[in-house]
């Protein structure tokens, strides 16, 4: 892995790098926020150290608006916790002690480099996807892997590259329809200080970043038909040119590209190059949704309880056979995402010894069976937050009046607890403490946090 020392470390960069070169790190060091930048925007970083005396806002905001995604680390003297605390504030993901130790050290790029996208399988259909992939995995051809929303697509993408005989180099994945049109080109191909207004310095693109290494193109099927012309002639050339540039750069990088659509059907609408297709689908890696693998359901059930048991710190409960056959009978049109989401959310309301089928919300269909009692607990829980928020009219209110409403009403469903709240409204938990002291300056009551949480604010 590739780490950034930012500032002196209050004079232990020396043992910090050693320490981390001994672990199979690269580092890089800067003396300041703005040299640090210039490292980052020229060659990338997997993980950012820096001196907590050094301006962390200042970087987390340049990292924000460069659109530069890379986890902070401050680090510091272990008595100074006022800094710590304002380092947090300000969006580190952890602060280290200073002198460092070499054990601590290890634990945090082990937790940035590990690999949490393992396959978890036992249906025959999903073992013969992945057969086929490890298959493939080690040639240089480009593979298109397709399937529904949620099925795992990028997870696949990942095992291919960690088959591969790249494996030791970069895995770059880019959301080809999260990133806005004029903006996509110069994510992927870097540009030039000065290219456009906003382009503060020379930054280099994603097919730089992952140069000897993997590039998944995720949803390339949103990717606009212009843009789609460039993207072919690096493919054909093996060469990028920033924009605003003058000289082509050369780079070796295999495509993998998803798509969600039947990409034959979007070559005939006119929505996507003919001859981009066939240049990327050497090779066709269909995955099955998950209610053709329903083998998959409880393995996968069973490994997002422990998951999610260990992350909230809960006892892990099993789940009941009712569960079970509830999660077996269930349509899943959301597939993997969607039996995340709903066993994180079980895990969190489950009572007693197991998770039974009265913790389950799942959309669209009863649980429990023909059992009314249990059937309508059930219903009675998928229901609870809509109507709360339904409650009143919401023709005639802002946006921010119904969001206050859900939050609020949400507190109150969870007790004031901000964890739980946080995970059934889909935000993270600094987005709803934020949200909360909104809402006390404002003088709204505010349900106090259940016992055992505190009213900081979490990063």
């Amino acid at each position: 892995m590739r780490l950034l020392i930012i500032g002196q470390l209050d004079g232990q960069i020396g043992a910090a790098s050693h320490i981390a070169m001994s672990r199979g790190a690269k580092v890089s060091m800067a003396d300041d926020v703005t040299q640090g930048l210039e490292i980052l925007r020229e060659r990338g970083a997997d993980l950012v150290m820096i001196d907590v005396r050094r301006d962390i806002k200042s970087l987390i905001d340049s990292l924000e608006a460069e659109r530069i995604v890379v986890p902070v680390v401050a680090c510091g003297i272990a008595t100074d916790a006022g800094a710590a605390v304002r380092a947090i504030k300000a969006g580190a993901k952890e602060y280290i002690p200073l002198p460092p130790d070499a054990e601590l050290i290890a634990a945090v790029l082990e937790a940035v480099t590990a690999d949490s996208g393992a396959l978890v399988f036992k249906d025959p259909r999903m073992a013969q996807s992945i057969k086929l992939a490890e298959q493939v995995a080690g040639s240089d051809a480009s593979i298109l892997i397709t399937g529904e929303s949620g099925t795992g697509k990028e997870l696949m993408a990942k095992h291919i590259h960690k088959k591969s005989k790249r494996s030791q180099a970069r895995f770059v994945a880019v959301n080809c329809a999260a990133i806005p049109e004029a903006l996509l080109e110069s994510e992927l191909f870097g540009h030039e200080k000065g290219a456009f207004t906003g382009a503060v310095a020379r930054r280099i693109g994603k097919f730089e970043e992952a140069d000897g290494g993997t590039l998944l193109l995720d949803e390339i099927s949103e990717m606009d038909i212009r843009l789609q012309a460039k993207l072919l002639r690096v493919l054909q050339e093996r060469e990028v040119d920033r924009v605003g540039g003058t000289q082509p750069i050369k780079v070796d990088v295999r495509i993998i590209a998803t798509s969600n659509r039947t990409m034959e059907d979007e070559v005939r609408k006119g929505t996507f190059r003919e001859d981009l297709f066939y240049r990327l689908n050497v090779m066709t890696l269909p995955l099955p949704a998950l209610r053709e693998r329903p083998l998959d359901i409880p393995v996968l059930a069973e490994h997002f309880v422990r998951k999610f048991s260990e992350s909230n710190g809960i006892p892990v409960r099993p789940l009941s056979a009712e569960s079970k056959q509830a999660l077996v009978k269930h349509g899943w049109r959301g597939n993997v995402r969607e039996l995340e989401n709903t066993i994180h959310r079980a895990v969190l309301l489950a009572n007693g010894s197991e998770i039974g089928p009265e913790a389950l919300i799942l959309s669209g269909a009863p649980v429990g069976g023909h059992d009314p009692a249990v059937a309508h607990a059930a219903n009675a829980a998928a229901a609870a937050l809509t109507q709360q928020s339904m409650r009143g009219d919401l023709v005639g209110k802002t946006v921010a009046e119904v969001e206050r409403e859900l939050i609020l009403d949400t507190l109150t469903h969870c007790l004031g607890n901000r964890t739980h709240a946080a995970n059934i409204l889909g935000i993270s938990i600094r987005t709803l403490r934020n949200k909360i002291k909104q809402y006390s300056d404002e003088g709204l009551a505010v349900m106090p946090p259940a016992g055992g949480e505190t009213e900081r604010a979490t990063f």
